[in-house]
């Protein structure tokens, strides 16, 4: 029986003999002595065969090759003092091994599995999935993932929080992204939904009287993906009555304080800090700001707005903004063909330029220097730019600075490493809308979802009045990421068909889509409110991994498709007579 993981072997075992289990890393063959690298998810162990003590072992040791897999007794010694290696847990011991069973053979691995050799394309990494996780950064991850739900557990627990499972198999309602449909073969023409969040079920435990519920949820959305989103993720889920929403974020903010100190050993001071939606927007062009380093977006319309430049009086006149960041330092490190390249990456963004001057001691050079020197001595105390910096402008529509801006602010962030990479900065995004509208078709729709409860509106302000309307909902970010969102709700049956009905729902659809929900508020239901975690993407945070597919055990790739398992894949025809379901599009079996 194995005696302990291969990584634990440390000087605490000398002149012990244990057994290990493993997989071999690598095997170097030195004449009479053969050196075996033996790895389990704990890490490496050095193990030694002499052909001078055992010919028959030393024999059998020469047949090892990469990830066989093996059983090993031996002798635990200190190393000579030449071979010591620091780097490794391990590595002032070795196991002189006395006997060696081969468990299992393998092929030569389809990727490279060590750690620090060169890592394969994502698409082979997900392939041979099972190939991939056994690298020891990987390995790390998933530890870090388990560490990070035992202790969100164990805060949850310690608060009252009862765990409560909701259903996969639910109905499909409009909550923002496509759902993922599921035939019914026994209720003919009729589909489940796999949930988006359990948002409304733990509305209902509120209402049947559980008070505080949490789940480790699976959840579901069928959208574009990026390096934050996966078709399947999970979230920590949260609902309580009777609570307050700084009530709600005190909870969440202890919950987090033991995962960082439990897991990376770091003290967070709470409360985090506090950010209005507008101040957010305002400061830093979006509503999850990294605010690991400065660089914010300042209005100067108020500088500018009698200046003759063309660009940004027309602007003005158009009830446009003019915002600019300032980039210190950093001047003589930017040609014209320098600005050129980052004014076609705003564009990507809406913007139809990026204006660009240089700060120096006599005043300004390049880019629209002629048109604002006249104004340089207000403009630089606004912009607290001093000689050296170089200036960006935008201006356009409030949409369009703040997303040019914001971007570009953390390209140039990235650019010149302004971000410290071991600060962890949590905060609070508070004051929101309560509806945004759409730019294309002017449709209200719920800036959170069509349950959060209104801030001191009665019925008719919120008909009469509905973009005025707040929201009681909050969001927190860490370094730049929304890493949850929620609010307090919704509680009566008046007020949520009001919402319904200002977000444009007939009363028909309405009942038809949520019946359930109003029908249940007429039972008598609590003041309640929670938030969701997304569990993946805090660990990406913590893990400093810049994709969640990175801290998932089998994610999907960018298309939503597995390259291990090759689903969504193409299904019998037998099967779908039995659902009833005929295809419209003709079936290939080309891979996403």
């Amino acid at each position: 029986m194995r005696t302990d993981y291969c990584g634990l072997i440390t000087e605490r075992y000398v002149n012990q003999t244990v057994m290990l289990n493993g997989w071999v890393s690598k095997r170097r063959d030195f004449g009479s002595l053969i050196f075996v690298t033996l790895r389990d998810r704990e890490g490496i162990v050095q193990v030694v065969f002499d052909e001078q003590k055992n010919k028959a072992l030393f024999d059998t040791a020469q047949k090892l090759r990469s990830e066989y897999v093996v059983e090993i007794t031996g002798q635990v010694v200190l190393r000579d003092a030449s071979q010591i290696n620091d780097k490794m847990k391990t590595g002032r011991v070795e196991v002189i091994a006395e006997t060696l069973t081969i468990l299992a053979t393998a092929k030569t691995p389809a990727i490279p599995v060590e750690d620090g050799e060169q890592v394969a394309n994502d698409e082979l990494r997900m392939q041979y999935r099972y190939l991939d996780l056994r690298r020891q950064s990987m390995m790390n991850n998933l530890r870090l993932r388990h560490q990070v739900t035992r202790s969100l557990r164990q805060s949850l627990d310690e608060q009252g929080f009862i765990d409560v499972e909701t259903p996969y198999l639910t109905k499909s309602t409009p909550e923002g992204a496509r759902d993922y449909l599921v035939p019914s073969r026994v209720n003919e023409g009729r589909f489940f939904a796999l949930p988006q969040s359990p948002q409304l079920f733990k509305q209902l435990l509120m209402g049947a009287g559980l008070d505080k519920y949490y789940q480790i949820a699976r959840c579901f959305r069928d959208e574009d993906l990026r390096g934050d989103r996966q078709p399947e993720f999970t979230q920590v889920d949260i609902e309580t009555s009777f609570l307050s929403a700084v009530d709600i974020q005190t909870l969440v903010e202890n919950a987090l304080q033991k995962v960082m100190k439990d897991t990376l050993n770091i003290d967070v001071v709470t409360p985090f800090p506090r950010l209005s939606y507008q101040e957010a927007m305002n400061r830093y062009g979006n509503d999850k700001p990294d605010t690991r380093f400065e660089m914010e977006l300042v209005d100067v319309a108020d500088v500018v707005k009698d200046l003759e430049f063309a660009v940004f009086k027309n602007t003005l006149a158009a009830n446009g903004q003019v915002k600019a960041i300032v980039l210190k330092g950093e001047a003589a490190n930017y040609s014209r063909k320098d600005v050129d390249k980052l004014t076609e990456f705003v564009a990507k963004f809406g913007a139809k330029g990026l204006a660009w001057t240089k700060v120096e001691e006599t005043g300004y050079n390049g880019g629209i220097a002629k048109f604002i020197s006249e104004i340089a001595e207000p403009l630089n105390a606004r912009l607290q730019a001093t000689a050296g910096d170089i200036v960006f402008f935008v201006a356009d529509k409030p949409s369009v600075v703040a997303q040019s801006l914001s971007e570009l602010r953390l390209k140039l962030a990235r650019q010149h490493n302004l971000i410290d990479n071991e600060k962890f900065n949590f905060l609070w995004v508070v004051d929101w809308p309560l509806f945004e509208e759409d730019e294309e078709t002017g449709r209200l729709m719920a800036m959170h979802h069509p349950f959060t409860r209104p801030v001191n509106l009665d019925l008719d302000q919120l008909v009469s009045a509905p973009k005025e309307a707040m929201a009681q909902a909050y969001d927190i970010v860490l370094n730049g990421y929304e890493i949850g969102g929620g609010s307090l709700r919704i509680y009566t049956r008046e007020m949520q068909e009001k919402m319904f009905d200002v977000l444009g729902f007939t009363q028909e659809e309405a009942q038809s889509q949520f019946g359930f929900l109003l029908d249940a508020l007429e039972s008598g239901f609590p003041p309640h409110g929670g938030l969701a975690l997304g569990l993946d993407r805090l660990v990406m945070l913590l893990a400093k991994e810049n994709n969640i597919r990175e801290v998932i055990a089998f994610p999907k790739n960018s298309k939503a498709f597995d390259p291990m398992t090759q689903a969504p894949s193409v299904v019998d025809n037998a099967q779908l007579e039995e659902l009833n379901i005929q295809l419209l599009v003709k079936q290939n079996n080309t891979n996403a």
